[in-house]
């Protein structure tokens, strides 16, 4: 799918892929050379879509949240400090290897191996179309990181090497992509209670 025909309803229905999971999504204008402030942003629910499309916030008026304004993150990177300690813990992964994380951060399956959940042949199709359209959002020189360690140099998130990961959350797993360009910044993180 070209950039130019995504729209608001397009990504709508994009996001679909993360219904029914506790799964936050979330894009925000590029304000800083250190874009790991604007994630932080994003994190801190501080920003907004730049273009006024949908975002996703699992715990949106969750009493979790009323408790502790960051959750479900342990912490938010909120300065220069922060940005070093936090690029330490994600790894930049390439394009190639964006679409099969999407659709990782997408299944309600067991993180080592999603091509083994229930009506995996069916239901992939529909989830790879998803992620497509919102990898289409960012253009090539898009830089995406991943708090999910790997072997190899193109990753493939279907096959079930041993994944190690550094949590950003309260859960006992979680995995995200961050997506950067010159304009904008995402967050897309899957949190779940193993």
């Amino acid at each position: 799918m070209e950039e130019s025909r995504l729209d608001a309803q397009t990504w709508s229905d994009a996001l679909k892929l993360y219904q029914w999971l506790c799964t936050f999504v979330a894009v925000a204008p590029r304000k800083h050379d250190e874009w790991w402030l604007d994630a932080g942003a994003i994190m801190r629910l501080e920003t907004r879509d730049p273009r006024g499309w949908e975002s996703i916030d699992p715990y949106e008026g969750e009493e979790e949240r009323q408790d502790d304004p960051l959750f479900p993150w342990l912490e938010t990177p909120s300065g220069p400090a922060d940005a070093e300690r936090y690029r330490r813990r994600v790894g930049e992964l390439p394009r190639s290897s964006v679409r099969s994380l999407l659709v990782l951060l997408g299944s309600a399956a067991s993180p080592s191996d999603i091509t083994r959940s229930q009506d995996w042949e069916e239901r992939a199709p529909t989830m790879e179309r998803r992620a497509d359209a919102i990898l289409s959002r960012f253009p090539d020189g898009t830089r995406f990181y991943t708090n999910l360690g790997w072997k190899g140099d193109r990753p493939d998130f279907y096959s079930p090497p041993s994944r190690s990961h550094d949590s950003f959350s309260h859960y006992d797993w979680d995995a995200g992509l961050i997506a950067v360009n010159d304009d904008e910044v995402a967050v897309f993180w899957n949190f779940q209670s193993l």
